[in-house]
């Protein structure tokens, strides 16, 4: 039996350059908010949290039920905080954490699949996609990483700074999405 993974989805951010939190966007033809498309590329992980913050009352309202959550009370402070708040709420048989961010609409469940399986989830893993060879998220951090990337996460970095000193390997998903992230609703 393979070592736990949890997704751990970043969702507590107020938008404040797209004029509202981003978890509740709605886009499409179908008008599902932002997090609900983003927990489903999160299917393959044995278990989800997501980190709520700006209008959590409302973006708990519409996770499904028996879905996790966890409130960032400062969520003003950027998504390290976020990234802290998860990371100290998984259980201790959690070895590996896949951290995806709710304002990436086109990263499907193929993308995440694809990191997880060139990944493993053992706690040394270190692994993240890559769009075209430029690094982004779905990001699989291993639970031996969790301390440094917690002293290290401030700010909207989140694991950057963690990342920079201890480089992940890349697994390219250029070919099943985009991985860029949307700022500005549109």
């Amino acid at each position: 039996m393979s070592a736990p993974v949890a997704g751990l989805l970043l969702a507590a951010g107020s938008g404040r350059r797209f004029g509202g939190p981003k978890a509740l966007a709605r886009d499409g033809a179908d008008g599902e908010p932002w997090v609900l498309r983003a927990l489903r590329s999160l299917a393959g992980c044995d278990e989800v949290l997501v980190v709520l913050g700006a209008a959590a009352v409302q973006v708990r309202a519409v996770l499904p039920a028996g879905v996790r959550s966890v409130v960032n009370p400062d969520h003003a402070s950027g998504m390290g905080g976020s990234l802290r708040v998860g990371l100290a709420a998984l259980g201790s048989e959690v070895q590996a954490a896949l951290v995806q961010l709710v304002d990436l609409p086109d990263v499907t469940a193929a993308v995440v699949d694809r990191v997880l399986a060139q990944g493993g989830a053992g706690p040394a893993v270190l692994v993240r996609a890559a769009y075209r060879g430029t690094p982004g998220h779905p990001v699989l951090l291993g639970r031996d990483h969790w301390a440094g990337v917690v002293e290290l996460a401030t700010g909207d970095r989140g694991a950057g700074p963690y990342l920079a000193r201890h480089p992940a390997r890349l697994v390219e998903c250029g070919d099943l999405a985009g991985g860029a992230d949307v700022d500005r609703p549109g």
